[in-house]
């Protein structure tokens, strides 16, 4: 019979190696003491599950009648979800919503503008002879006279702005002057057609055969270009083939290009088109948009439009590189950096200087100068869509309405860089690894520091510019070339601002919990006599202390949500009186 040796059997032998208990192993050992969740990320972990922020930005908030002072939590307000994922889900409802809100309306969103009374009149009649009182006054070099009445006048402005008169009588003279282009279509893009424009925002409507009418409006998926054959991943199948010059540039400037489609619309829609996008990545890499449009038009003259609309860039060649190496780039002239013990500059600044020969380089201005004088000018680079784009007709309160709206937001929460996700593929991290290093030295605005690459000042040239250190959000990895906003939103989609909308919600939830908005507004410490500064972190309670109190809170708040949804009594407003109800108790 064969005896089993224990932990207790070997204690008398001190040659044999002592065998710890199995329950102690796994209390004991590192890799399993490694393995336990810390306190806070599970914290962290109930209050993404609960929706409360992460990442609060603590504000000091001093009552200036009593002197009170309270620390206030403040939701961070990310986007991302890789930051905090609460206020990325919440900000990405929030555009939801307003989407929602403006896609299918079958009147004007903004109301006519409301005729001046005799008050407003009678007052811009007397700055009418105010201001030519001043510009006497400035013809006859009397300035101290001018000063007064400029005085005068923006009393009178500010009367005015009372009265409900809005913008400017007179604007500031514009510091530049901006570069006109000739207008004419190129030669190799199709022509559009144009139609009179109707004063209105919203599209025609269909009668049925039942009497039914119907007034859809359009779904509509825009690309780019190829720039070599991808696999079902995205990753180019002859990376050395594959056009990441051109992939690079068409991303930069795709913002421009979607304006220009905008402009395009409009112009053979024949009625002021309004529309809400998002910009997202393929698996490519290569940004795309989706496009909710209120109204309708022909399929056939939609894709007419798109295949016309393209983007020409009118900067310097940026195709050879002067200088390559880091050790002989562009020097800043020191002497732009001198002065005298009064602090006056001494002589003028020329800017940068070539490190060799020491010669001044053509300055932003000038090198569009030499571009105005080419008679046989070519842009730099013209940027169009692709051939592959999606058209649908959609109807208010469809399915698949609905369906386009969660898709349209569907990656709001994702960077550009995260097209694929987790994916750890060496293939797909070497594609991104070439695109990030095509970005590199690619100048993506007239200021960017990868200009002295090519021999030329950026526009407003300061010291300290490096090429291939550029600051902007187009040579990040995770924004892969595309530097715009991720979500575009014409002006009269809705006729209320984001912040518009998220008030709506406030209120909506602040209703159904029968809370009284003024109480409400009262109790959240926004008037003017709270003053609130950032807190130092040092003087903080621990993150984890601030989280569950926010997490009680919330549960309090959702619980008090549910049961006004099944018709319970609300409780005390009192409770629901403070900052946070901004973002509402959903």
């Amino acid at each position: 019979m064969t005896t089993i040796p224990t932990a207790a059997s070997n204690l008398g032998n001190p040659m044999q190696p002592q065998k710890a208990a199995l329950s102690n192993l796994t209390r004991n050992s590192r890799a399993e003491r490694a393995r336990m969740p810390v306190a806070l990320h599970v914290a962290e972990d109930v209050a993404i599950a609960h929706g409360v922020c992460v990442r609060p930005i603590t504000q000091r908030v001093t009552d200036t009648l009593t002197g009170e002072v309270t620390l206030v939590d403040l939701p961070c307000g990310a986007t991302l979800a890789s930051k905090c994922p609460p206020c990325a889900e919440r900000a990405r409802r929030l555009r939801m919503h307003q989407c929602r809100a403006g896609w299918h309306l079958d009147t004007d969103p903004i109301p006519d503008e409301d005729s001046s009374t005799s008050t407003q009149q009678d007052l811009v009649a007397v700055r009418a002879d105010v201001t030519a009182a001043r510009d006497g006054f400035l013809d006859r070099d009397d300035h101290e006279a001018a000063a007064a009445a400029s005085e005068t006048l923006d009393a009178i402005d500010g009367e005015l702005h009372e009265l409900g008169v809005r913008g400017p009588l007179e604007r500031e003279p514009a510091e530049t002057v901006r570069r006109k282009r000739s207008t004419r279509r190129r030669q190799d893009a199709p022509e559009l057609p144009r139609r009179a424009m109707a004063k209105t925002t919203v599209g025609q409507t269909f009668t049925g055969t039942d009497g039914k009418v119907f007034r859809p409006s359009m779904f509509v998926t825009v690309t780019l270009p190829s720039y070599g054959r991808v696999d079902r991943n995205g990753v180019p199948v002859d990376p050395g083939r594959y056009d990441y010059r051109r992939a690079a540039r068409d991303a930069i400037h795709f913002p421009r290009l979607m304006d220009r489609l905008v402009q395009n619309l409009r112009r053979v829609a024949g009625f002021d088109v309004q529309y809400f996008a998002t910009v997202e990545p393929q698996r490519r890499l290569a940004p795309h948009a989706h496009i909710a449009i209120r109204g309708t038009m022909p399929r056939a003259l939609v894709r007419q439009v798109i295949a016309a609309t393209y983007h020409q860039v009118w900067w310097p060649a940026a195709d050879t590189p002067v200088y390559i190496r880091q050790d002989d780039l562009p020097v800043w002239d020191e002497d732009a950096d001198a002065h005298d013990i009064a602090g006056n500059p001494i002589g003028d600044s020329v800017g940068y200087l070539d490190p060799t020969t020491a010669a001044v380089l053509p300055t932003w201005d000038e090198a569009l100068d030499d571009l105005d004088a080419d008679d046989d000018l070519e842009p730099q680079h013209v940027v169009r869509f692709g051939i592959q784009s999606d058209i649908q007709g959609l109807l208010s309160g469809s399915p698949d309405a609905d369906r386009r709206i969660g898709y349209l937001a569907k990656y709001l929460t994702k960077s550009m860089g995260a097209a694929h996700g987790e994916d750890t593929d060496a293939a797909v991290t070497a594609h991104v690894d070439r695109l990030v290093a095509a970005l590199r030295f690619e100048p993506c605005s007239p200021g960017c520091a990868n200009w002295l690459r090519y021999g030329i000042q950026p526009k407003n040239a300061r010291p300290g510019l490096v090429p291939g250190s550029c600051k902007a959000k187009a040579h990040r990895r995770e924004h892969l070339g595309y530097g715009g906003r991720r979500v575009l939103v014409s002006r009269k989609w809705s006729g209320k601002t984001l912040t518009d909308h998220r008030h709506e919600r406030r209120a909506f939830v602040l209703a159904l919990l029968g809370v009284d908005p003024d109480e409400a507004t009262r109790g959240d410490k926004t008037s003017d006599r709270y003053v609130w500064e950032p807190v130092n972190p040092n003087e903080l309670p621990p993150l984890s202390t601030r989280l569950l109190h926010a997490i009680s809170q919330r549960q309090i708040w959702r619980a008090a949500y549910e049961g006004a949804k099944d018709g319970s009594p609300p409780k005390p407003s009192g409770q629901y009186t403070s900052v946070e109800t901004k973002e509402g108790a959903a």
